[in-house]
Protein backbone atom coordinates (compact mmCIF):
# COMPACT_ATOMS: atom_id res chain seq x y z
CA UNK A 1 0.00 0.00 0.00
CA UNK A 2 1.20 3.49 -0.45
CA UNK A 3 0.46 6.08 1.65
CA UNK A 4 1.00 9.75 1.28
CA UNK A 5 0.85 12.09 4.13
CA UNK A 6 0.68 15.94 3.97
CA UNK A 7 2.25 17.59 7.03
CA UNK A 8 4.84 16.60 9.30
CA UNK A 9 3.29 17.64 12.78
CA UNK A 10 2.48 15.29 15.63
CA UNK A 11 -0.49 13.81 13.86
CA UNK A 12 1.24 13.56 10.68
CA UNK A 13 4.68 12.08 11.93
CA UNK A 14 1.93 9.97 14.47
CA UNK A 15 0.24 8.60 11.29
CA UNK A 16 3.46 7.93 8.98
CA UNK A 17 5.36 5.42 11.89
CA UNK A 18 2.01 3.51 12.65
CA UNK A 19 1.56 3.27 8.66
CA UNK A 20 5.49 1.88 8.23
CA UNK A 21 5.60 -0.12 11.20
CA UNK A 22 2.54 -1.65 9.24
CA UNK A 23 3.97 -2.51 6.12
CA UNK A 24 2.85 0.60 3.84
CA UNK A 25 5.01 2.41 2.19
CA UNK A 26 4.86 6.17 3.32
CA UNK A 27 6.18 9.99 2.04
CA UNK A 28 5.41 12.81 3.89
CA UNK A 29 5.48 16.49 2.34
CA UNK A 30 5.78 19.14 4.40
CA UNK A 31 6.07 22.22 3.26
CA UNK A 32 7.89 23.76 6.15
CA UNK A 33 11.58 23.50 6.67
CA UNK A 34 11.58 21.01 9.70
CA UNK A 35 9.50 19.02 10.94
CA UNK A 36 7.17 19.76 13.99
CA UNK A 37 4.23 22.07 13.29
CA UNK A 38 3.17 23.73 16.39
CA UNK A 39 5.61 21.47 18.25
CA UNK A 40 7.92 24.80 17.54
CA UNK A 41 11.56 25.46 19.01
CA UNK A 42 12.85 28.22 17.63
CA UNK A 43 16.80 28.84 18.06
CA UNK A 44 17.55 32.79 19.88
CA UNK A 45 20.55 33.18 21.12
CA UNK A 46 22.32 30.14 21.00
CA UNK A 47 19.13 28.33 22.52
CA UNK A 48 16.08 26.96 21.62
CA UNK A 49 12.62 28.70 22.94
CA UNK A 50 9.53 26.97 22.74
CA UNK A 51 6.65 29.62 20.97
CA UNK A 52 3.97 26.97 19.77
CA UNK A 53 2.64 24.44 22.22
CA UNK A 54 3.43 25.26 25.73
CA UNK A 55 3.79 21.80 26.85
CA UNK A 56 2.04 18.71 26.29
CA UNK A 57 0.01 16.33 29.03
CA UNK A 58 -0.17 12.58 28.73
CA UNK A 59 -3.20 10.96 30.41
CA UNK A 60 -3.84 8.56 27.59
CA UNK A 61 -2.08 5.43 28.73
CA UNK A 62 -0.34 4.90 25.46
CA UNK A 63 1.16 8.50 25.37
CA UNK A 64 1.85 8.33 28.72
CA UNK A 65 3.84 5.38 27.85
CA UNK A 66 5.46 7.24 24.64
CA UNK A 67 5.93 10.14 27.13
CA UNK A 68 7.92 8.08 29.28
CA UNK A 69 10.11 6.70 26.78
CA UNK A 70 11.08 10.26 25.53
CA UNK A 71 11.93 10.79 29.69
CA UNK A 72 14.06 7.29 30.11
CA UNK A 73 15.99 8.89 26.67
CA UNK A 74 16.23 12.54 28.40
CA UNK A 75 13.96 13.95 25.61
CA UNK A 76 11.30 14.89 27.62
CA UNK A 77 10.56 15.82 31.33
CA UNK A 78 7.73 16.17 34.11
CA UNK A 79 7.08 19.95 34.33
CA UNK A 80 4.53 21.00 36.61
CA UNK A 81 1.02 20.36 37.50
CA UNK A 82 0.42 24.22 38.80
CA UNK A 83 0.45 27.50 36.98
CA UNK A 84 -0.17 30.64 37.93
CA UNK A 85 -3.51 32.79 37.76
CA UNK A 86 -3.68 36.19 37.36
CA UNK A 87 -5.96 37.49 38.81
CA UNK A 88 -6.49 34.69 41.15
CA UNK A 89 -5.43 31.40 43.10
CA UNK A 90 -2.69 29.33 41.17
CA UNK A 91 -4.89 26.55 39.30
CA UNK A 92 -3.10 22.54 39.49
CA UNK A 93 -4.32 20.47 37.32
CA UNK A 94 -2.61 17.48 34.95
CA UNK A 95 0.97 17.15 34.64
CA UNK A 96 2.55 19.26 32.34
CA UNK A 97 5.17 17.76 30.47
CA UNK A 98 8.73 19.62 28.66
CA UNK A 99 11.78 19.39 26.90
CA UNK A 100 15.12 20.32 27.35
CA UNK A 101 15.74 20.25 24.02
CA UNK A 102 13.02 22.31 23.04
CA UNK A 103 9.70 20.73 21.85
CA UNK A 104 10.54 20.09 18.23
CA UNK A 105 13.04 17.72 19.46
CA UNK A 106 10.15 15.15 20.50
CA UNK A 107 9.10 15.97 16.82
CA UNK A 108 12.69 14.99 15.14
CA UNK A 109 12.24 12.34 17.04
CA UNK A 110 8.81 10.91 15.76
CA UNK A 111 10.49 11.73 12.33
CA UNK A 112 13.26 9.42 12.45
CA UNK A 113 13.64 6.93 9.53
CA UNK A 114 10.82 8.08 7.94
CA UNK A 115 10.47 9.67 4.26
CA UNK A 116 10.07 13.23 4.70
CA UNK A 117 10.16 15.55 1.83
CA UNK A 118 11.27 19.17 3.82
CA UNK A 119 10.01 21.69 1.62
CA UNK A 120 7.56 20.26 -0.29
CA UNK A 121 4.26 22.16 -0.36
CA UNK A 122 0.98 20.18 -2.36
CA UNK A 123 -1.19 21.90 -4.06
CA UNK A 124 -3.95 18.99 -4.76
CA UNK A 125 -4.52 15.69 -3.53
CA UNK A 126 -2.14 13.47 -4.80
CA UNK A 127 -3.34 11.09 -7.22
CA UNK A 128 -0.54 8.52 -7.11
CA UNK A 129 -1.52 6.56 -3.62
CA UNK A 130 -3.83 4.44 -2.32
CA UNK A 131 -4.91 6.62 0.86
CA UNK A 132 -4.06 10.41 1.40
CA UNK A 133 -3.97 11.59 5.30
CA UNK A 134 -4.07 15.92 5.43
CA UNK A 135 -2.74 15.99 8.70
CA UNK A 136 -3.48 20.03 9.47
CA UNK A 137 -6.05 22.67 10.39
CA UNK A 138 -9.33 22.18 8.53
CA UNK A 139 -8.22 25.80 6.57
CA UNK A 140 -5.69 24.08 5.04
CA UNK A 141 -6.64 20.91 4.09
CA UNK A 142 -9.39 22.95 1.89
CA UNK A 143 -6.99 24.17 -0.25
CA UNK A 144 -5.68 20.94 -1.99
CA UNK A 145 -9.70 20.62 -2.67
CA UNK A 146 -10.47 17.38 -0.91
CA UNK A 147 -13.67 15.27 -1.33
CA UNK A 148 -16.77 16.69 -0.21
CA UNK A 149 -17.34 13.91 2.99
CA UNK A 150 -13.80 15.55 3.96
CA UNK A 151 -13.94 19.31 2.66
CA UNK A 152 -17.42 18.97 4.77
CA UNK A 153 -15.82 18.60 7.89
CA UNK A 154 -12.99 20.70 7.37
CA UNK A 155 -15.09 24.01 6.92
CA UNK A 156 -17.14 22.82 9.96
CA UNK A 157 -13.69 23.26 12.32
CA UNK A 158 -13.09 26.29 13.99
CA UNK A 159 -10.02 27.87 14.91
CA UNK A 160 -8.56 30.74 16.65
CA UNK A 161 -5.19 32.61 15.76
CA UNK A 162 -2.29 33.55 18.31
CA UNK A 163 0.43 35.78 18.17
CA UNK A 164 3.91 34.58 20.24
CA UNK A 165 6.40 36.88 21.82
CA UNK A 166 9.84 35.50 22.53
CA UNK A 167 10.78 37.80 25.10
CA UNK A 168 14.64 37.83 26.30
CA UNK A 169 15.40 39.59 29.30
CA UNK A 170 19.36 40.84 30.71
CA UNK A 171 18.33 38.61 33.85
CA UNK A 172 15.69 37.07 35.83
CA UNK A 173 13.85 39.57 37.83
CA UNK A 174 10.06 38.04 37.77
CA UNK A 175 8.06 35.93 40.37
CA UNK A 176 8.57 32.07 40.59
CA UNK A 177 6.32 31.04 38.35
CA UNK A 178 6.33 28.10 35.99
CA UNK A 179 3.99 29.62 33.44
CA UNK A 180 0.61 31.18 34.12
CA UNK A 181 -2.73 31.76 32.50
CA UNK A 182 -3.93 35.71 32.17
CA UNK A 183 -8.26 36.44 32.68
CA UNK A 184 -10.12 38.83 30.81
CA UNK A 185 -7.06 40.97 29.16
CA UNK A 186 -7.03 42.45 26.42
CA UNK A 187 -3.36 41.41 24.51
CA UNK A 188 -2.36 38.84 26.64
CA UNK A 189 -3.98 34.62 27.13
CA UNK A 190 -0.70 32.95 28.85
CA UNK A 191 3.21 33.42 29.78
CA UNK A 192 5.39 30.51 30.46
CA UNK A 193 8.70 30.66 31.80
CA UNK A 194 11.00 29.04 29.08
CA UNK A 195 14.00 29.01 30.94
CA UNK A 196 12.27 27.12 34.14
CA UNK A 197 10.45 24.41 31.08
CA UNK A 198 13.54 24.12 29.68
CA UNK A 199 15.34 24.07 32.68
CA UNK A 200 18.28 26.10 31.84
CA UNK A 201 17.21 29.13 33.70
CA UNK A 202 17.48 31.02 30.47
CA UNK A 203 15.65 34.95 31.84
CA UNK A 204 13.20 34.12 29.16
CA UNK A 205 9.48 34.19 29.36
CA UNK A 206 7.00 33.33 25.94
CA UNK A 207 3.89 35.28 25.84
CA UNK A 208 0.46 34.00 23.63
CA UNK A 209 -1.61 36.69 22.73
CA UNK A 210 -5.53 36.59 23.15
CA UNK A 211 -7.76 35.62 20.12
CA UNK A 212 -9.13 38.89 19.63
CA UNK A 213 -5.53 40.74 20.15
CA UNK A 214 -4.23 38.14 17.24
CA UNK A 215 -7.08 38.23 14.74
CA UNK A 216 -6.67 42.01 13.14
CA UNK A 217 -3.03 42.28 13.20
CA UNK A 218 -1.58 38.60 11.65
CA UNK A 219 -0.36 40.34 8.44
CA UNK A 220 2.08 42.60 10.35
CA UNK A 221 2.76 40.35 13.90
CA UNK A 222 6.18 42.61 14.74
CA UNK A 223 4.03 45.78 14.79
CA UNK A 224 2.32 43.86 17.71
CA UNK A 225 5.66 43.46 19.71
CA UNK A 226 5.81 46.61 21.94
CA UNK A 227 2.06 45.78 22.65
CA UNK A 228 2.49 42.06 24.05
CA UNK A 229 6.33 42.92 25.67
CA UNK A 230 4.25 45.78 27.59
CA UNK A 231 1.27 43.12 28.76
CA UNK A 232 3.91 40.65 30.36
CA UNK A 233 5.83 43.68 31.88
CA UNK A 234 2.55 44.66 33.72
CA UNK A 235 1.25 40.97 34.74
CA UNK A 236 4.74 40.61 35.93
CA UNK A 237 5.24 44.12 37.35
CA UNK A 238 8.57 43.88 35.17
CA UNK A 239 10.59 47.31 34.05
CA UNK A 240 13.67 45.42 31.91
CA UNK A 241 12.79 46.27 28.50
CA UNK A 242 13.28 42.79 26.86
CA UNK A 243 14.15 41.77 23.18
CA UNK A 244 11.71 40.14 21.36
CA UNK A 245 11.18 37.86 18.53
CA UNK A 246 7.17 37.18 17.36
CA UNK A 247 5.80 34.85 15.64
CA UNK A 248 2.28 33.92 13.86
CA UNK A 249 -0.05 31.14 14.76
CA UNK A 250 -2.87 31.18 12.04
CA UNK A 251 -4.41 28.44 13.25
CA UNK A 252 -3.36 28.04 16.86
CA UNK A 253 -5.91 26.56 18.84
CA UNK A 254 -9.15 24.53 17.40
CA UNK A 255 -12.31 23.99 19.01
CA UNK A 256 -12.69 20.72 20.05
CA UNK A 257 -14.47 18.10 18.31
CA UNK A 258 -14.88 14.61 17.30
CA UNK A 259 -14.14 11.28 16.17
CA UNK A 260 -10.66 10.83 15.73
CA UNK A 261 -10.73 11.69 11.87
CA UNK A 262 -12.80 12.06 8.63
CA UNK A 263 -12.47 10.40 5.52
CA UNK A 264 -13.99 9.18 2.64
CA UNK A 265 -12.81 6.29 2.20
CA UNK A 266 -9.32 7.67 0.45
CA UNK A 267 -8.33 10.73 1.67
CA UNK A 268 -8.43 11.40 5.40
CA UNK A 269 -7.99 14.47 7.75
CA UNK A 270 -6.42 13.96 11.19
CA UNK A 271 -5.07 16.45 13.92
CA UNK A 272 -6.11 17.92 17.04
CA UNK A 273 -9.27 19.54 16.34
CA UNK A 274 -11.10 15.62 16.56
CA UNK A 275 -10.43 15.75 20.60
CA UNK A 276 -9.69 18.45 23.24
CA UNK A 277 -6.65 20.45 21.37
CA UNK A 278 -3.89 19.02 22.76
CA UNK A 279 -0.39 17.44 21.12
CA UNK A 280 -2.00 14.36 22.79
CA UNK A 281 -4.87 14.32 21.05
CA UNK A 282 -2.78 15.18 17.57
CA UNK A 283 -0.98 11.98 18.08
CA UNK A 284 -4.01 9.65 18.82
CA UNK A 285 -5.67 11.19 15.89
CA UNK A 286 -2.57 10.28 13.36
CA UNK A 287 -2.93 6.90 14.85
CA UNK A 288 -6.07 5.95 14.39
CA UNK A 289 -6.06 7.26 10.84
CA UNK A 290 -3.20 5.11 10.32
CA UNK A 291 -4.46 2.23 12.10
CA UNK A 292 -8.23 2.76 9.86
CA UNK A 293 -5.78 2.81 6.94
CA UNK A 294 -4.12 -0.61 7.47
CA UNK A 295 -7.73 -2.29 8.96
CA UNK A 296 -9.24 -1.51 6.02
CA UNK A 297 -5.82 -2.58 3.39
CA UNK A 298 -6.52 -5.97 5.62
CA UNK A 299 -10.07 -6.02 5.06
CA UNK A 300 -9.42 -5.99 1.04
CA UNK A 301 -7.39 -9.05 0.55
Amino acid sequence: MNVVVVGAGTAGLACARVLVAGGAEVRVHERGRVVGGRLASKRIDDRYADLGAAYFVADDPDFAALAERWRTRGLARPWTDTLAVFPGEPATGPMRWAAPGGLRSLATDLAEGLDIRLGSELTTIPADADAVVLAMPGPQALRLDPPAAVAEVARAQVWEPVLAAVCTYRRRSWPEIHGAFVNDHPVLATIFDDGDRRGDAAPVLVAHSTAAFARPRLADPGAAAGALAAAVNEVLSLTDRPEIHMHRWTYASPAPGTPSFATDGRVWLAGDAFGRPRVQTAWLSGRAAARAILAGQSSER
